[in-house]
């Protein structure tokens, strides 16, 4: 059975890396395709500190957005390569992480998530009034330039390829987090924080780390972003993203690896359907959403999807168990 299971689950993969592999030449937009993985690995990246630790940031914008304008800023004014420049945006969001997490983690609960979320707008208000960030202009006409100085990126495909390798790369970087050693203390911490304490763990450090490889990743998707769409404003930075990528999170199913992938690429998904029939409207839908996934999905889509196969799975085996007794 478990070898059927993970065939089912390598399978699954294997067609959805051949979709994600074909998505250019399916007819969808591509600059729509690339900003849904931008911010599908946002929110997995979110989900790491939320799913795994369970601490709930409200100021994860300030890692995207600050990381965002930085990468913008090193490619436009300093002329460093593309894929460096990336990389200096997430360290720089590594580094900020560092600092907010070093002050946030020494409260829980709602006291943590306004931590987090004050720090966040003080980010915000630098971003406004800081010189190289353009203000309420932000930073416009990002090069895109090349990847390792011999692969154009100025075209959507070939940026869109570019963008996948990343996204893959952070999702194996998050797979090999929480399916780690380190990742089984987390999830010990958010389970019975007092039992891992009395059991020898530095609980402290272990939140550090896992909100400082967050702020990296949630940097890294602000960055690709950035140079993707050509563009980093106020919004990558405002609380209200630090709302969404909640509400993509929650949508998705925050117990489970993918759910916040799906929740990423369905919200964003959903928001860019909406835009062109109801406008501002789109905002009170994305509420509808979040109080309908919250009362109704408890577990997320995804989450909800896998209890379903569950309870699938325990009927056919007690099915299968009455057979064999009565024969």
């Amino acid at each position: 059975m478990n070898k059927l299971n993970f065939n089912g689950k390598t399978l699954a993969c294997g067609l959805l890396l051949i979709t994600l592999l074909g998505l250019p030449f399916s007819g969808i937009y591509t600059l729509f395709a690339i900003k849904a993985l931008c911010f599908a690995l946002f929110a997995a990246a979110f989900n790491l500190l939320l799913g795994q630790v369970g601490l709930l940031s409200f100021g994860h914008a300030a890692f995207f957005g600050l990381s965002a304008y930085v990468c913008g800023h090193a490619a436009t004014s300093w002329g460093l390569p593309t894929e460096i420049a990336i990389l200096f945006g997430t360290v720089v969001a590594a580094v900020l992480g560092l600092g907010i997490g070093w002050l946030a983690i020494r409260r829980q609960g709602i006291y943590f998530a306004m931590i987090t979320l004050a720090l966040a707008q003080m980010v915000y208000f630098f971003c406004l009034q800081a010189p190289f960030t353009g203000g309420e202009d932000g930073i416009q006409s990002i090069p895109r330039g090349n990847f390792i100085g011999l692969f154009s990126l100025e075209s959507d495909t070939a940026m869109y390829y570019f963008v996948l390798g990343v996204f893959l790369l952070g999702v194996m970087a998050l797979y090999r987090i929480i399916h780690s050693p380190f990742g089984a203390v987390l999830q010990a911490i958010r389970e019975n924080e007092a039992r891992a304490i009395s059991l020898g763990y530095d609980v402290n450090r272990y939140k550090l780390t896992a909100f400082v490889l967050s702020a990296a990743l949630t940097g890294l998707a602000g960055a690709t972003k950035a140079v993707a769409m050509q563009i980093a404003t106020l919004t990558d930075v405002h609380w209200h993203l630090s709302g969404e990528v909640i509400l993509m999170s929650l949508f998705g199913g925050t117990a489970t690896f993918a759910g916040p992938f799906f929740g990423g690429m369905s919200i964003v998904s959903l928001q860019n359907f909406f835009a062109d029939k109801v406008g501002d409207w789109v905002t009170v839908i994305m509420g509808v959403i979040f109080v309908v996934c919250v009362m109704a999905f408890r577990q997320g889509v995804v989450g909800e999807f896998y209890e379903w196969l569950s309870r699938r799975k325990a009927v056919r085996l007690s099915v299968m168990t009455k057979k064999e007794f009565n024969s």
